[in-house]
């Protein structure tokens, strides 16, 4: 059977989320930025929106001169936790569509706003039924969340990754084995996922300017100059070929939901019970996927958007609801007691996931 691989790249995610949340700021140039604190534009660009980057603005650019660029543009810091919440709601979408979706195996979440998804299986190797995949997460994520993302259709990680960004933003493209050639040879040997500006330095230097040219290229002449597991692989991605399977990283995957609150406020109460909702959901996808957590971080945004997080390390792994509330009430009071400013949103978030063994609740240590 054909091998099919989805990868889904969000676009521009963090400014757009910073759009969705604040409708003002459509049609503007956004900036997000990792600001170090010596001034208000010390630290350098996140990520920026396609109007920002209509004025040259990039990811890794100082802020002092992404401002220089566009004095007009809209400079926000990054909110890491409210976009990593975000995060977590497409990452279970994307989840939903794999062949494994229980276990999670066929689903690698490479980044806070990318994964890989297999679905073999799922299309049973048809490249026609992998596209209406593609539309249908496109669709579920818009209407969500209120965000679009560009899809690329696969035989591997290697062209699915490559494919979804040729139509961005909000594009799918498929490569089925049949249009690999045309759609890889004549690209840039630097636009191939996997080589860097020095690999790509060195290939230029050797008078290898596409990947047709590094396809055709003697696979000893490349082992003599990158050594032998760097030459076979830059011969075989060039050839587009990429056995390596669709998995997932261990330790680094979360699951959490975020809510707004029906008015801004700083009544206990209130908030508890939207904590409760909001657990309870997370509990049931855990519940689903027979996980549990060690880790649990409470996010809350005043009605200034400040936001705020802080996180408890348990020191077992659990997966009750009634231990998740504990840990997060507790958290959660030590917001209310601190702040003079109400709460806008609030978010509860778990990590260090395992599958599950022995007891369940904190209470039964």
């Amino acid at each position: 059977m054909q091998r099919v691989v989805l990868h889904v790249d969000m676009d521009y995610f963090f400014a757009a989320i910073e759009e969705r949340e604040n409708p003002k700021l459509q049609g503007k140039a956004i900036v997000v930025c990792m600001l170090s604190g010596r001034s208000e534009f010390s630290g350098a660009v996140s990520t920026c929106n396609y109007i920002a980057r209509e004025s040259g603005i990039r990811a890794g650019m100082s802020c002092s001169k992404a401002k220089k660029l566009n004095s007009e543009a809209v400079f926000l810091p990054v909110r890491k936790d409210f976009y990593t919440s975000v995060s977590d709601r497409i990452m279970e979408i994307l989840r939903s569509y794999t062949d494994a979706r229980e276990t999670g195996e066929a689903f690698e979440q490479i980044s806070i706003d990318e994964a890989f998804l297999e679905i073999t299986e799922k299309t049973g190797g048809d490249f026609n039924l992998a596209f209406e995949i593609g539309t249908q997460i496109k669709n579920e994520i818009k209407d969500k969340e209120k965000l679009t993302c560009s899809v690329g259709v696969g035989s591997n990680k290697l062209i699915a990754k490559m494919a979804s960004s040729v139509q961005k933003p909000d594009g799918i493209t498929v490569i089925s084995p049949d249009k690999l050639e045309n759609f890889l040879w004549p690209l840039k040997v630097s636009k191939l996922w996997g080589i860097g500006n020095v690999t790509a330095g060195k290939l230029q230097e050797m008078g290898i300017v596409t990947i047709k040219d590094l396809a055709e290229h003697d696979v000893i002449d490349l082992i003599s100059i990158f050594g032998k597991t760097r030459g076979i692989w830059l011969k075989q991605a060039a050839a587009g070929i990429d056995d390596s399977p669709v998995k997932k990283r261990d330790g680094s995957e979360q699951i959490g939901r975020i809510a707004t609150l029906p008015e801004d406020t700083l009544d206990i109460n209130l908030i508890s019970q939207l904590l409760d909702r909001l657990a309870e959901d997370v509990i049931s996808k855990l519940d689903s996927r027979d996980l549990s957590f060690r880790t649990v971080t409470v996010t809350v945004i005043n009605s200034k958007f400040k936001m705020y997080t802080k996180s408890r390390t348990l020191n077992h792994p659990v997966y009750s609801k009634e231990s998740l509330l504990e840990v997060a009430r507790e958290i959660l009071g030590e917001f209310v007691s601190e702040s003079h400013t109400e709460f806008r949103r609030i978010g509860v978030r778990v990590g260090e996931l395992q599958k599950r063994v022995g007891q369940k609740s904190l209470f039964d240590y």
